[in-house]
């Protein structure tokens, strides 16, 4: 990248900086616009726990001629394939540091400030299953922006036009360890992709537009345990890590749900994550961590 590519990059990044509430305690002055930290990212949200009592049936012994239940397992291992959607909405914080070129921001945003930027998203998990085999994805796209937002001094424009995106995407697939009626308990494994985009138009235009992305994928492995505490109310913990320098340095993330259900094929779910990615490539740092509240639904469709 030539010098003056280098100085727009990293101009744009310190507007990115100003854009959340001005809240970024400069070390440097000068920051890659590819390290904007990323936004209300995700993986697995979890998924219902299976209804926990498979409808019992009467067998007749023709010797005693007496009735009796049949044996329940409660597992739901009947061989066929089983689909849950959960759509969800999480309103994180943010705070820690990205850097390049060898100058580091210190950032501290609050989850109001990042939702008074907020243009568009959409947030999901689809899950499958089939006897012990769970497969979720999950899919968040975010897009934040700024059209007033004031440009760093000293270059001549006066105010700036700047949008932000962010697409997670994240399936894995696991093999579920236990499968009792009360508490199940799977391992999963899987990678997420993080793709980061972002733009910025100057008024007037003293120095170039410009447009740029960033992308990696990390390697993940975590377990998820769903416990039901009572017949309407379930309690889901479960979490991941990966990176291990494939991708990102190190990124996990810890999530606990406690949901209420409504009816057999609805379970409304509130709870809090904690997601934490330590991204570096060259002189390119994003050391940041997101935690904030919760909300969505597991609707089960098959």
């Amino acid at each position: 990248m030539a010098l003056g590519q280098q100085f727009v990059a990293a101009f744009a990044a310190i507007l990115s900086c100003l854009l959340f509430a001005g809240r970024c305690n400069a070390q440097a002055t000068l920051l890659a616009a590819e390290t904007s930290p990323p936004v209300m990212t995700g993986s697995t949200f979890g998924p219902v726990l299976d209804e926990g009592r498979a409808d019992k049936t009467l067998s007749i012994d023709p010797q005693a001629q007496t009735t009796s239940p049949a044996p329940s397992t409660a597992t739901n291992e009947d061989g066929h394939w089983h689909v849950a959607a959960v759509p969800y909405l999480w309103f994180p914080g943010m705070h820690g540091t990205i850097g390049a070129l060898g100058h580091n921001v210190s950032v501290h945003v609050g989850a109001t400030d990042i939702l008074s930027h907020f243009r568009f998203g959409l947030a999901g998990i689809t899950e499958f299953r089939r006897n012990h085999l769970v497969a979720p994805v999950d899919f968040m796209w975010v897009r934040l922006g700024e059209d007033k937002a004031l440009p760093f001094p000293n270059v001549g424009a006066q105010s700036a036009d700047i949008k932000m995106a962010e697409l997670i995407l994240t399936p894995e697939i696991g093999y579920r360890l236990i499968n009792h009626e009360k508490y199940k308990i799977d391992a999963v494994t899987g990678f997420r992709y993080w793709h980061l985009a972002q733009s910025a138009d100057f008024s007037p235009q003293t120095i170039d537009n410009f447009s740029i992305s960033q992308n990696w994928v990390a390697p993940l492995v975590g377990a998820r345990v769903q416990t039901a505490l009572s017949p309407k109310v379930a309690l889901n913990v479960f979490g991941d890590v990966g990176g291990w320098g494939a991708g990102s340095q190190l990124e996990y993330q810890v999530v606990g749900l406690l949901g209420y259900r409504l009816n057999p094929k609805w379970l409304l779910q509130v709870g809090y994550r904690y997601l934490d990615v330590n991204y570096r490539s060259g002189s390119t740092l994003m050391d940041i961590a997101m935690p904030g509240i919760m909300f969505g639904a597991t609707i089960k469709l098959k």
